[in-house]
């Protein structure tokens, strides 16, 4: 197999864990150049983004305002709410 045929798979780090995981595995959530923060589905969207594993304790910690530390703003409460219906979690806080 020559180099060029070898995939790289990029490696992105839990904000809430600090573990790295291959970039598909998590959710980015991102704040947009407009200041509006969604949840990251395709990982293309523009603007700064912070990465979250499915670790349902990783979700509680980032909603305690990691996150936000991150990004530099307020988190809305709807964000968490996404980002556990895109895992699967229905646990609420």
């Amino acid at each position: 197999m020559s180099n060029s045929e070898i995939k790289k798979n990029p490696q992105r780090m839990c904000v809430s864990c600090r573990q790295m995981f291959d970039r598909r595995e998590l959710l980015r959530v991102v704040k947009s150049p407009d200041g509006v923060v969604s949840v990251d589905v395709t990982g293309k969207k523009n603007g700064r983004g912070a990465y979250i594993c499915s670790n349902p304790k990783c979700i509680d910690k980032s909603a305690k305002g990691l996150l936000g530390k991150h990004l530099g703003c307020e988190i809305p409460p709807q964000i968490y709410e996404e980002i556990r219906s895109a895992y699967g979690d229905k646990k609420q806080s």
